[in-house]
């Protein structure tokens, strides 16, 4: 009797024993589900980034074929194009665009807005920036250098948004198509904290020195869908740390 009272009480915790395990199981597979939903999204959003980005840059270089050259014209990978012409850039301290740049503007214009708007990325481009840089020349003596050029890069992004917007390519937009382009145009000014070298790289990454008259720019960015939520997910695993 007394061992048939002792197994009474192991036969419970035996049956417990099972259900946890089986617990377990199903938290492990639902984990490892979970983690495979994920990576597959993952895989996908940078799949998407890579062929979107491939197919904008295709469509630009095809473009912009034969102008590369005479404007001394670079398109990046990260789908951001630059003038490295001196006659193309900015005059020291100056915002205004240059007659020179106003007149390959008013070519490269409705030649970037032909892809910008091409339909096939109407849910693929997030943002187009229009991004103002200078030199590191102080605008005073006694001011903040960098918040100053920040003053003037912004005038210099500011004043080629403003030279788009009064562009037939602009203007004849339908209003739809209008209000997206203003929707994802921006003008930002990085004051001097991208500086390029000779080649046009960003002295940051090279570690070459600046060339004052090459830094004094604007430069075109496509940001695209994918790219942004790259950039997000990015901000919020560093915000976590």
């Amino acid at each position: 009797m007394s061992g048939s009272k002792k197994d009474s009480h192991w036969i419970p915790l035996a049956d417990l024993m099972t259900v946890l395990m089986v617990i377990f199981l199903f938290m492990s597979i639902s984990y490892m589900a979970l983690v495979q939903k994920k990576q597959k999204q993952t895989d996908l959003i940078l799949t998407e980034y890579q062929s979107t980005r491939d197919s904008i840059k295709a469509d630009l270089n095809s473009i912009f074929q034969n102008d590369f050259k005479r404007w001394n014209m670079i398109l990046d990978d990260n789908l951001s194009i630059k003038f490295i012409n001196p006659q193309a850039l900015f005059e020291v301290g100056s915002k205004e665009i240059t007659p020179y740049y106003q007149g390959i503007l008013i070519d490269f214009l409705p030649k970037y807005m032909a892809v910008v708007t091409d339909k096939n990325y109407a849910d693929k481009i997030a943002e187009i920036r229009i991004e103002g840089h200078t030199d590191t020349f102080p605008m005073s003596k006694d001011g903040d250098p960098y918040m100053e050029n920040m003053e003037l890069s912004q005038g210099r992004a500011r004043n080629v948004l403003a030279f788009l917007r009064s562009q037939d390519c602009f203007k004849k937009l339908t209003i739809a198509d209008r209000e997206r382009m203003q929707f994802l145009f921006t003008a930002n000014g990085l004051s001097f904290s991208r500086t390029v070298d000779a080649e046009g790289n960003l002295t940051q990454e090279s570690k070459k020195a600046a060339v004052m008259g090459r830094s004094r720019r604007v430069e075109f960015r496509i940001i695209t869908t994918s790219e942004k939520t790259i950039e997000e997910a990015t901000k919020q695993v560093k915000g976590k740390k």
